[in-house]
């Protein structure tokens, strides 16, 4: 008799073991708490967007003391002594800012563990992880981020999530192609109509108001 699928147990990887796999793999991989998990390829708009925002980030970090990091490079979300854990995320962001000298889980220099600035650009599959548990995870283990930035793809609207005194993370909308993000973490300030350069909306709104909301730590 088969035993039931709710009954098989799936094999959990340390950190250690998916590291060593993600080193050899093709295609990229995130890690969460033991299981690991491929990574869903881009749309054409999320490739445009992302890429525009590269060359606007990195533009304005030159001669700084910040740094940007490709979407190939991994964030580690959990302990530092983590190696033969089950526990933790290991993820990989769209764009990733660093000030200072960079710090890495390792020799090999391919996790970054002082992220201090993460940009994401929304895509369906994802959204609600990358709004969700994998924001938690950010703010809760890399004391060093002080800024996560979401970027649609559907609408020229950016959700910038700041860090405050008291431990709270500020959530600020910019909507609109006349709009302009403000990063005073790393002295960037960066229009929309830059980031959306080359995409055409369906339908454009004008610009609206700028809301705000707080997220309280766990």
């Amino acid at each position: 008799m088969a035993t039931p699928q709710s009954q098989i147990q799936k094999k959990l990887y340390t950190v250690a073991e998916y590291l060593e796999l993600e080193r050899r793999a093709e295609a990229r991989h995130e890690f969460i708490d033991g299981e690991i998990r491929a990574m869903a390829g881009e749309s054409p708009q999320h490739s445009v967007i992302n890429f525009d925002l590269i060359v606007e980030v990195g533009n304005q970090l030159k001669g700084k003391a910040c740094q940007a990091f490709s979407p190939n490079m991994k964030i580690r979300s959990g302990e530092q002594t983590v190696s033969h854990s089950t526990k933790g995320l290991f993820s990989y962001a769209d764009l990733t800012v660093v000030c200072g000298e960079a710090q890495f889980h390792d020799q090999v220099g391919d996790v970054l563990v002082n992220p201090k600035v993460i940009f994401e650009v929304l895509s369906p599959s994802t959204g609600s992880f990358d709004r969700g548990e994998k924001f938690q995870r950010y703010r809760t283990y890399n004391n060093s981020l002080s800024d996560y930035v979401l970027i649609w793809q559907t609408l020229p609207l950016i959700e910038h999530f700041q860090r405050q005194p008291n431990g709270q993370w500020l959530m600020t909308e910019v909507k609109g192609l006349e709009s302009e993000l403000s990063l005073a973490s790393i002295d960037c300030r960066l229009k929309l109509a830059e980031i959306y350069n080359r995409v055409n909306f369906q339908s454009q709104d004008a610009a609206e108001p700028i809301s705000e909301q707080t997220v309280e730590e766990p």
